[in-house]
């Protein structure tokens, strides 16, 4: 403690106070991060200074939410296996020399692009969809399940056209299928599954109107294999009328209203009272009218849907038991059942635990959720002696999460805040305090003699509270209140509690790239990508670039306010150009199709990674630039070319002889993307559309001769 009362004491350091700065104290020694994940990755030696990618991969439970596809190499990078756990050590993509390629300019024999950055890997979604698949396999062979398994993906997860196309080639040896639930979905899965397996599924949910109907029966007539699910009674009237109109027999199904229900917070859509779905009493006039119209053979499949991230395997049989008893009663009133589709809810483990207990993970894996229902489903046809049906789900999250990454750059850090011992300026933060303020002084200083931690505390917050309402009536400058602001967190970090997170300023928008993190509070792995051989010496919160209060993220996995960082200077741990990266994993569902435009941040740059057998384990087989700043002000119904002539008018009118250069750099703001660009980067020009960046005059204007650009729509040349 004697060197606590050197911190309040104004003349003379306390015996003891030399062997504290030797590092002898009795005060416990402040940590860079919570003292419990300490103890976890440095075997209790929190001032250890070994460390190496085994620590940090314990540290931000890389082996738990990330297995079988990420890892930490020897280097300190991470590593994406491809194949899960079919990767070959030759076979591991180094993600940090992926964004070199990406982001390093054109002249260096890189892309150009600008961050954020989503990278994409087909081949992690591949694996996801056979592994899906061979679970089913492996459950309906284990329980002599005498039918098949044949998934759909619901395209809202990610309606992005490579996506969807990947998928549609991936799955078309097991017949997978797709899932609209719109208009605008309808027709993009009418048109990608025109080069699918034609026995795959075309299942159609959502609200619908005439237009909407009349599309899914224009796709049965040609020939793709559309079931219209039901989900408000008045549906099937315009569904038996259209059909008839247009001469198609239809395949109908119907949404049941499950009466079980989770209480987590994506169960909110199951239960009686959910949003979506047909009760008894409706199943049982839908039937009806089917049967009066001649149509009831048409009734072919059941759906339900218990809500996204199912936390456990007895709730998840509980709903299918409930649904395949629905399912037999429909057989029983003379309905042409084939297909049983369980809807989504396969849950992903966002934070490593394995638990039941959270909205981030879930107790279960591939393995055990296919069994549970393919179980389920069982019992109850054999109770009936009913035909297995077809099992269908619609398992959208569990699909994409894993093969897509967001990765952004850390462009500053909160410099910290707690002062050296040696920088306090005892008297002169004396000088001209109360009587009041200066009895608090004295009481904190008896307090620090005592050893009394807690009287310290309620003294020095006193002291500073006194101090702050002096300097609101003008009695105290603002030199002292910055002083006694620094003894009271130097205080507070003495006595035990560590020093407080600092800020990260990262490139991104959070309600653009992780939009569920404010609307929802979904929290998503963030890590550094690389230094991961290194020792995280700072606790750090990250904040976005927008105006706004809710542009930050302050929550991670394993209920973590802050997150373990390393220090900016230099970035000298194999970073892209001295810079330091951090990925956001798990999210290649619903960000990019929810995210928004707020401060007119607009949508990241994307590239695709296919593994090969190159020198460097991967191939990028495609790259398109982020949103310009002209194609979100285009999004807002602004038009950026008269915005640009006003803006050079006004720069010929007052400017004179710099009226070029200064247009020349509006045109080239127009063009380039919202984002920060760091300072030694080049300025580059984008070409809106053509997935490339120049950063030379030659290349631009080969560029607009090459995409057929007309002279009208061409914008003055910027030279970078």
């Amino acid at each position: 403690m004697p060197a606590l009362v050197c911190c309040v004491d104004a003349v003379v350091a306390p015996p003891g106070y030399a062997a504290f700065i030797a590092g002898d104290s009795s005060l416990a020694a402040a940590v860079p991060f919570s003292s419990s994940t300490t103890a976890t990755v440095a075997s209790g030696d929190s001032i250890s200074t070994d460390w190496s990618s085994a620590h940090s991969a314990a540290l931000y439970r890389i082996d738990s939410w990330g297995a079988p596809y990420f890892a930490v190499n020897d280097s300190g990078n991470i590593v994406v296996r491809p194949y899960g756990l079919s990767t070959l050590a030759h076979q591991e993509i180094d993600l940090l020399k992926v964004v070199k390629k990406v982001s390093d300019l054109k002249s260096a024999g890189g892309l150009g692009l600008q961050f954020p950055l989503i990278v994409r890997f087909p081949d992690v979604l591949k694996n996801r969809l056979e592994s899906l698949q061979s679970a089913f396999e492996l459950a309906i062979q284990a329980q002599c399940y005498e039918s098949h398994y044949q998934g759909v993906y619901p395209v809202k997860c990610n309606q992005d056209r490579f996506v969807v196309e990947d998928i549609v080639k991936f799955g078309s040896p097991f017949r997978f299928g797709l899932e609209a639930g719109s208009k605008p979905e309808l027709l993009l899965a009418m048109n990608c599954l025109c080069k699918g397996n034609p026995e795959a599924l075309l299942v159609c949910n959502g609200f619908k109107d005439a237009e909407y109907i009349s599309l899914a029966l224009l796709a049965r007539k040609l020939a793709l294999n559309t079931v219209i699910v039901l989900e408000q009674v008045e549906e099937v009237k315009l569904v038996i009328d259209i059909s008839k109109k247009l001469s198609v027999r239809p395949v109908i199904g119907l949404r049941a209203k499950l009466r079980m229900k989770h209480s987590r917070h994506f169960g909110s859509t199951s239960g009686e009272k959910g949003k979506f779905g047909l009760t008894t009493n409706q199943i049982l006039r839908v039937v009806k009218e089917l049967d009066g119209s001649g149509m009831l053979d048409c009734l072919q499949l059941l759906h339900f849907h218990i809500g996204s991230q199912i936390p456990s395997t007895a709730l998840l049989q509980d709903g299918v038991g409930e649904a395949a008893q629905i399912y037999s009663e429909l057989v029983r009133l003379g309905a042409n059942m084939k297909v049983i589709d369980i809807g989504g809810g396969l849950g992903i483990d966002y934070d490593g635990s394995k638990s039941g207990n959270s909205d981030l993970s879930v107790s279960y894996g591939l393995e055990e959720y296919a069994s549970a229902v393919v179980n389920a489903i069982r019992v109850v046809c054999d109770r009936k002696s009913i035909k297995y049906p077809i099992i269908c789900s619609e398992s959208g999250r569990a699909i994409v999460s894993h093969h897509s990454i967001l990765i952004f750059e850390a462009m500053g850090a909160a410099a910290p805040t707690t002062p050296a011992m040696n920088q306090l300026n005892i008297p002169f933060i004396m000088e001209g305090l109360s009587e009041d303020v200066v009895a608090d002084y004295w009481n904190l200083r008896d307090a620090a003699m005592r050893h009394d931690n807690e009287t310290c505390i309620f003294y020095a917050a006193q002291l500073k509270q006194r101090c702050v309402e002096q300097f609101k009536e003008g009695t105290l400058g603002i030199e002292q209140l910055g002083a006694v602001d620094g003894l009271f967190d130097l205080l507070t970090k003495m006595i035990g509690g560590s020093e407080s997170a600092r800020t990260y300023l990262v490139n991104l928008s959070i309600f653009t790239s992780i939009l569920d993190f404010w609307s929802i509070g979904q929290i998503f792995p963030i890590v550094p990508i690389h230094r991961l051989d290194e020792r995280p010496a700072v606790k750090g919160v990250l904040s976005d670039l927008t105006c706004d209060s809710d542009g930050k993220i302050d929550k991670f996995i394993g209920g973590e306010t802050s997150l373990p960082l390393h220090e900016l200077d230099g970035c000298s741990g194999g970073g892209v150009n001295g810079r330091y990266h951090l990925g956001m994993f798990l999210g290649g569902a619903y960000q990019e199709a929810l995210g928004g435009v707020h401060n007119l941040f607009g949508g990241p740059s994307v590239v695709t990674v296919l593994q090969s057998d190159g020198p460097q384990s991967f191939a990028v087989t495609r790259a398109m630039p982020g949103s310009s700043c002209g194609d979100v002000l285009r999004a807002m119904q602004h038009e950026p070319k008269l915005m640009f002539n006003t803006l050079k008018h006004r720069a010929e009118e007052f400017c004179g002889f710099d009226a070029a250069a200064l247009s020349d750099s509006v045109a080239r703001s127009f063009h380039n993307m919202p984002y920060l660009e760091p300072a030694s980067s080049c300025s580059l020009t984008a070409m809106n559309g053509s997935g490339s960046y120049y950063c030379n005059e030659e290349d631009y204007n080969a560029a607009l001769v090459e995409c057929g650009v007309s002279e009208d729509e061409q914008w003055s040349y910027c030279v970078a």
